[in-house]
């Protein structure tokens, strides 16, 4: 039985941190001057890698495989190049690299989030729902 709470916890969280962290990202790559926070993420790449790996994790811890998800990859692909896009106009400049950075975090917070789902599935299909 408790493996089925934890993927409706898993579920109910992801919901409700989704939109924050779209907020918290969106005001991260537009304002003009970001806070830095030394010593951790050195590279602002592994920020970018980060920010968008936690959006699609979440999407798809949300959403479930589904045709739902794919649509919202997209978006969170699309909200990424948006942002870069944009940057332009606040003051800093936009970077295909951090797009990619963008990008390949989002496929990886797929993978994860899938996989997570999948184990999630796995133990409560083969444990049962004790």
């Amino acid at each position: 039985m408790w493996k089925g709470k934890l993927v409706r916890f898993a579920h109910i969280l992801s919901q409700w941190l989704f939109w924050p962290g779209v907020i918290l990202i969106a005001w991260g790559e537009l304002v003009p001057h970001p806070p830095q926070v030394d010593g951790l993420f050195l590279w602002d790449k592994a920020q970018h890698f980060t920010a968008y790996f936690g959006l699609a994790s979440m999407a798809t811890t949300a959403l479930g495989p589904s045709r739902r998800l794919v649509c919202a990859f997209i978006g969170v692909i699309m909200f990424g190049a948006a942002l870069e896009i944009l940057q332009g106009y606040t003051g800093r400049d936009p970077e295909i690299s951090d797009f990619i950075a963008n990008s390949f975090g989002a496929c990886i917070g797929l993978a994860a989030g899938l996989m997570f789902l999948w184990r999630l599935d796995s133990l409560v299909a083969i444990r049962g729902t004790d």
